[in-house]
């Protein structure tokens, strides 16, 4: 019987969904342009399930490039109307179309010149007339068996609000960069999250040249506590790496006569290296696969930008 049922929900959203795809006319079109000019930010209402729609419509905005808060219509009418300004948009989201609350908005955003659009199942409604845009979220039917509660018509809203974040997404050409910077704490934005944001550079940044002694060369890599340092030619060029193993292996082939070698009789010539715009999952990937535990960062020109090292990416819990 659930399972039924369950059946019959989905059947009715996705066939809504497709519905409204049919519909979808050069109002979408204009909405995307309003919303892309926008020079303040979107100021997404609604009271009740369309609140919560709102919420997430607004969420979903903000974190794909479009500057957005959601503003409750009744705490509007008690005070949070000073949150919008002139050079905002509104969009409203009401399946009816007569909301109280944002009726009572509509004289005030005339006032302040703020631009309305409205996603409503009700093109003749009064917030619908009000609109300088509308977008048609009907549905025929709700999923609830009583025909009553919203499900049907909130999931097309949801999904009309996805379809403009992403159409303003593709305007605006945000990319990997983009989204990462705005989830810097969260699994998608360590997902995008790029090996020069990792790497150990600078002070931190383990560096010799060729030709220095290898006693000076223990001290660095001492120091910069990475088990290994890189070797770079007066360019800033890769000329090697020396690791901590490579320093077990010429010990045991070599004894004391490692002490009066230069670093560069010593080295790994042709290390792994990555470019700095390779993800650190990349990164990590490549290491574990390679059982190395650093990777050295280089520009197109093989210079010395920095080290990835693995205890670092293991932190990010990348997995």
């Amino acid at each position: 019987m659930s399972l039924e049922t369950a059946r019959r929900v989905l059947k009715i959203e996705s066939q809504a969904i497709n519905e409204v795809l049919s519909r979808l006319d050069a109002s979408f079109e204009r909405a995307v342009d309003l919303l892309f000019a926008c020079q303040g930010r979107v100021a997404v209402t609604g009271m009740g399930k369309s609140g919560i729609v709102g919420r997430k419509i607004s969420a979903t905005l903000s974190s794909t490039g479009t500057p957005s808060f959601f503003l409750h219509p009744a705490e509007a009418l008690h005070g949070d109307l000073g949150m919008i300004a002139r050079g905002d948009v509104m969009l409203a989201v009401s399946y009816a179309g007569e909301t109280r609350e944002i009726i009572a908005l509509l004289d005030a955003l005339k006032r302040l010149e703020i631009p309305l659009v409205a996603l409503t199942g009700n093109p003749k409604s009064t917030i619908a007339q009000a609109g300088e845009i509308v977008l048609d979220v009907s549905v025929s039917e709700e999923a609830c068996s009583l025909n009553l509660a919203p499900t049907a018509s909130t999931t097309v809203a949801m999904a009309v609000g996805d379809a403009l974040a992403v159409s303003l997404l593709e305007r605006r050409d945000f990319r990997h960069d983009d989204f990462a910077a705005l989830h810097p704490a969260g699994s998608l934005g360590k997902r995008l999250l790029r090996v020069d944001k990792v790497m150990h550079t600078g002070d931190a940044l383990p560096r010799v040249a060729p030709d220095t002694p290898m006693p000076a060369v223990f001290h660095e890599m001492s120091a910069k506590k990475l088990g290994m340092t890189t070797v770079a030619n007066p360019d800033g060029t890769l000329a090697g790496i020396l690791t901590d193993g490579d320093l077990r292996r010429l010990m045991e082939k070599h004894g004391g006569a490692v002490l009066q070698m230069r670093v560069a009789d010593c080295m790994t010539k042709n290390p792994q290296t990555v470019g700095p715009q390779i993800l650190a999952s990349e990164a990590l990937t490549l290491m574990e696969k390679r059982k190395i535990t650093s990777i050295v960062v280089i520009d197109e020109k093989r210079r010395v930008l920095g080290v990835v090292h693995l205890h670092d990416l293991w932190g990010l819990q990348l997995v």
